[in-house]
């Protein structure tokens, strides 16, 4: 029996009914300037990673606060919180939720490190993990180390939400070396 679509036939079919995808930024690899930013925390008050020059710096992208992934992820970066300070690491998480909403997130499981709100999802797109599904509009979970100069360092484009703070930890102790 013949086919009626083709994959690539569905999937523009599938992007015409959600609003279809904004135009793909340039794909950010290691070596890389890591795009600046400013945005608020969890407190109201405004961060931009040029502050963090000097040091190694996390960002990791998530989907949506108080969700099962992310709420993982989040926890696994809190419980290894002491380890990422005694490395001098500042450490943001970054989604597309607001500021209030962060800020409940953070105080529900006791999250000692910066969330950002990215409402336009500008830094996500900076980044190149922004999804717009039409009435769903996310940062993909990826993560980016920038080390003390500014550039990227390692990217993360596959995360183990339950893992993914050990892994990151053990890689930075590996790259603070080099």
């Amino acid at each position: 029996m013949p086919h009626l679509f083709e994959i690539n036939d569905i999937t523009v079919i599938v992007c015409g009914l959600f609003g279809g995808a904004a135009p793909a930024a340039k794909v950010l690899g290691t070596g890389d300037l890591a795009p600046d930013f400013e945005l608020r925390d969890q407190h109201g008050e405004f961060r931009r990673l040029a502050d963090s020059r000097g040091y190694w710096t996390v960002l990791y992208f998530y989907p949506r606060d108080d969700t099962p992934g992310c709420t993982k992820e989040a926890c696994g970066f809190r419980d290894g919180i002491e380890t990422l300070r005694g490395m001098e690491v500042e450490l943001f998480g970054i989604s597309t939720d607001s500021v209030e909403s962060h800020a409940a997130f953070a105080r529900k499981y006791e999250l000692p490190f910066t969330l950002l709100s990215d409402p336009d999802g500008a830094t996500a797109r900076a980044y190149g993990v922004y999804r717009n599904l039409g009435i769903l509009r996310f940062a993909r979970r990826q993560t980016f180390v920038v080390d003390p100069t500014g550039r990227i360092a390692r990217i993360y484009r596959r995360v183990d939400a339950q893992r993914h703070g050990t892994q990151v930890i053990a890689d930075l102790d590996a790259l603070r070396e080099t």
